[in-house]
């Protein structure tokens, strides 16, 4: 059975509901966020006692870099955003010293390599992971998270962040295809759309997609109306996730969607939706994982009705992809992560540490 669904918890501790809903065969992922974590210790004993519970069950965190970054504290590198990479890259070089664009790769492969190799560290799979947005400089939710505004600056550095990633075995996500940089309205809290031509948004903000589409493991799609293309948003587009992405770019790893309970999910057509019904809406266009955050706070009845719609989707039959179960899977981590203490040891690890704090 296919396990599409990913989930998160309230607290620091699992309760038995959490117990009971990461047991369940649907839910394949689990995301944490900064109210799961007091410190090292605990986060590592909660991975530990997850896994114990659902030994192939993806851990993920939105840990970029920057303001987007869940544990900063008990000896986590705090990372720099993204936009810090892109200055650096447009800096002249002094002398016989590399120029911008070779340190600021440097940097990028070593932010990745620490971010992966402190997650590992702790029990955690993966994280969602880089942003590909370009920076239009209309985007409040987007700033700083971006490289860069030009599409080859973003994919080179997207790329170095990756190898960083996979250097310590952990695999990566680009996001939000084909971009959310351009628009002004945040998909957490509104409806945004973009009015540009299919080929003009591939020529820009889809670019760095197409030239990393061999490369790339998983991508997110925005909770954005390209009204030019489909009037639904591309999380929920079959024209945008099966025919672009994977038919027109090639694109063969994992789509997850983004968050199902963020304002930019919540409405098609003109009509207000539910968690069940866009759940389903983005895993029939073509995501092999829904997210849902959040909703575990409180009594945690929309993560129940969550699972108990899509389990009766599958029951009257809704047949999920068998090739996302392999897509799911191919996200779990790759070799041996190093404890801690052994990490604080490790030459690599220690190397990109010092790079990343060159970058100033």
């Amino acid at each position: 059975m296919t396990s599409p669904l990913i989930i998160d918890i309230a607290g620091k501790e699992l309760t038995a509901d959490d117990r009971r809903r990461i047991a369940h065969p649907l839910v394949g992922g689990l995301i944490y966020f900064g109210r799961n974590w007091h410190d090292r210790a605990q986060i590592t004993a909660l991975s530990a006692e997850i896994k114990e519970i659902r030994p192939d069950i993806l851990l993920c965190v939105d840990h970029e870099g920057g303001r987007v970054q869940r544990f900063r504290s008990d000896g986590f590198t705090h990372l720099p955003p993204m936009r810090r990479f892109g200055e650096v890259w447009g800096e002249d070089a002094a002398g016989p010293e590399p120029t911008g664009a070779v340190r600021a790769m440097d940097a990028a492969c070593a932010a990745g390599q620490v971010l992966a190799s402190e997650l590992r560290a702790c029990g955690i799979d993966f994280s969602f992971t880089p942003v590909l947005d370009l920076d239009h400089g209309a985007s409040s939710v987007i700033g700083d998270r971006s490289f860069h505004r030009d599409p080859h600056v973003v994919t080179a550095l997207s790329r170095c962040v990756a190898h960083g990633l996979l250097r310590a075995g952990v695999q990566h996500c680009g996001k939000h295809f084909p971009g959310h940089g351009y628009v002004q309205a945040d998909s957490h809290i509104g409806h945004p759309s973009d009015d540009r031509e299919l080929e003009t948004i591939l020529a820009d903000d889809g670019a760095p997609y197409a030239w990393l589409s061999s490369t790339l493991t998983a991508v997110m799609p925005a909770h954005v109306v390209y009204e030019k293309v489909d009037g639904l948003p591309a999380g929920f587009s079959k024209k945008w996730l099966k025919d672009v992405l994977r038919g027109r770019l090639g694109f063969d790893g994992a789509v997850i969607s983004d968050d199902l309970s963020m304002e930019g999910a919540r409405r098609v057509d003109g009509r207000a939706i539910g968690h069940v019904d866009a759940a389903l809406l983005a895993l029939a266009a073509g995501c092999d994982l829904a997210l849902l955050c959040n909703q575990s706070l409180g009594d945690g009845k929309a993560v129940d009705a969550l699972i108990e719609g899509v389990a009766a989707a599958c029951a009257s039959g809704t047949v999920l992809d068998a090739e996302s179960e392999r897509r799911r899977l191919s996200l779990l981590p790759r070799g041996e992560a190093l404890s801690w203490d052994a990490l604080q040891k490790d030459p690599a690890y220690l190397h990109a540490r010092a790079l990343l704090s060159r970058l100033g």
